[in-house]
């Protein structure tokens, strides 16, 4: 169970398959819709999602190829508690926030002290 739940918690995992799961979506599309990730990490998350069976890969014969992911029916399942986790997240963005600055406030972290 955790394993799953990391792949699919992951960092980058959730806006792909919220992408994915309105239909068909092209890599470059995944590129500008997740914002912050690298080609790199788009790549492996597309293979360890597909991988999971969460997204199906269809390369498309043309010249040059045309890729596109889908989300599978287990993945869509997941759509509405993703999209409802990630408006959580929104909303309470600036809590959380404040939150740790009064936490760092008051639980301030003893600096090194330097070697001579």
């Amino acid at each position: 169970m955790r394993e799953a739940l990391d792949r699919v918690g992951g960092k980058w995992s959730i806006g792909i398959l919220i992408a994915a799961s309105t239909g068909p979506v092209r890599f470059t599309e995944l590129e500008r819709r997740v914002e912050g990730i690298s080609r790199r990490m788009l790549t492996l998350t597309l293979r360890n999602l597909e991988r999971d069976g969460l997204l199906v890969r269809h390369v498309h014969p043309t010249v040059p190829p045309r890729v596109e992911y889908t989300a599978t029916p287990m993945a869509r399942e997941l759509y509405e508690s993703l999209v409802a986790l990630t408006h959580w997240a929104e909303r309470h963005r600036e809590s959380i926030s404040a939150a740790r600055a009064a936490y760092d406030r008051e639980h301030p972290v003893a600096k090194p002290t330097p070697s001579v």
